[in-house]
């Protein structure tokens, strides 16, 4: 019903039939830029406004309630004030890749934006290896954490960074079986072809409980890979200051404040188009009444109602659980998730052989 495909077809036609090829390609690339530029920014302040009321209301107070309705307004100050802070220079610092580094990390995430499917259609790229093309690029946010730690010429910002690489390149072994699980049931590692196999039922259902194993250890991968509480070992204010970005100030410091945030939204739209049927709708078998009217739900509402839950789960952990050691931190992945994740996988691989899968 809700399919984006001959909006988005008529808009490139009409862009070829007025201009020259070159000049069509250009005008399309310049406004899909734009559109995911203000997505990112727009998505970025609501996330931090939800977060400071989640942990108000976890903690029994109020958060945010001044500037604009119920504090709307807040991060929006913030933004203001954080872009009009001085950029403070660091002497000993190498400035080259200290100004490189805040670049890095955000445009990893937005390039990896770029391939989740939204709606029908409603894609900036959909790639054949769209999950091989996700992991990859988000990986190359740690390089960027890496290099403004070194960059920093602070033995905070080193030890933060330090543990920021072992801590991401750790769980992303976690990230990338959970993953694999589901693409062996999908059969296809494009995302479009993951949501059409979720058809006649969401994969953490129908994949049985290994589906569901999945799920968690996935969550608790991409908590720990986000460098999210309770695995914030890389920003611990009590032994780092700020961690790997403590000598940024203003719209630098922005930057990895806001892809902190944009790289939660990740990996909460990657779960929700793999585990969660992606922009479908909930269906219930053989209801056919009530599937019709889930049916008139656009799917954009649908998938951004399952990633907000996706995130809401991720922001109850952090407020929820105390800080990890270094040493158990490592010690959840190589020794539980690692262990677990491939027995998990080994199952699923039989069930698929079996057949036993709905």
């Amino acid at each position: 019903m809700y399919d984006f495909s001959p909006l988005i077809d008529s808009l490139s036609a009409w862009l070829n039939q007025t201009f020259s090829p070159f000049w069509a390609g250009f005008i399309s690339m310049v406004l899909l830029g734009v559109a995911l530029l203000a997505f990112y920014a727009v998505l970025g302040l609501y996330l931090v406004y939800a977060e400071r009321k989640i942990c108000a209301r976890m903690q029994n107070r109020l958060g945010p309630n001044r500037v604009g309705p119920g504090g709307l307004f807040q991060t929006i100050a913030d933004l203001i004030k954080l872009l009009m802070k001085e950029l403070i220079y660091i002497r000993n610092a190498d400035n080259l890749l200290f100004n490189i580094a805040p670049f890095i990390v955000i445009v990893a995430s937005i390039m990896a934006i770029g391939s989740i499917p939204f709606a029908k259609g409603l894609q900036a790229i959909d790639l054949n290896i769209g999950v091989l093309y996700i992991l990859a690029i988000s990986s190359m946010g740690v390089i960027g954490v890496l290099i403004a730690g070194w960059a920093s010429n602070s033995k905070y910002s080193v030890i933060g960074a330090m543990r920021s690489g072992a801590q991401v390149i750790s769980y992303e072994l976690s990230v990338g079986l959970a993953l694999l699980c589901i693409i062996a049931y999908a059969g296809s590692m494009q995302l479009s072809e993951i949501i059409a196999s979720q058809q006649d039922g969401w994969w953490i259902f129908k994949g049985h409980i290994p589906a569901w194993i999945a799920f968690v250890i996935y969550l608790i991968a991409g908590t720990a890979e986000t460098n999210r509480g309770p695995f914030d070992l890389a920003e611990a204010e009590s032994e780092l200051t700020a961690g790997f970005h403590t000598e940024y100030s203003g719209i630098k410091f922005a930057f990895f404040f806001l892809a902190e945030y944009m790289n939660m939204f990740i990996i909460a739209a990657i779960a929700t188009t793999l585990f969660l049927g992606g922009w479908l709708p909930f269906h219930i078998w053989h209801f056919d009444a009530f599937n019709r009217i889930m049916d008139y739900i656009p799917p954009v509402i649908w998938f951004f109602a399952k990633t907000a839950f996706v995130i809401y789960l991720m922001m109850w952990f952090k407020w929820t659980f105390p800080r990890l050691r270094i040493d158990q931190l490592l010690a959840l992945e190589w020794k539980y998730l690692l262990p677990i994740n491939l027995m998990n996988l080994i199952v699923i691989a039989f069930l698929i052989l079996m057949q036993w899968h709905f």
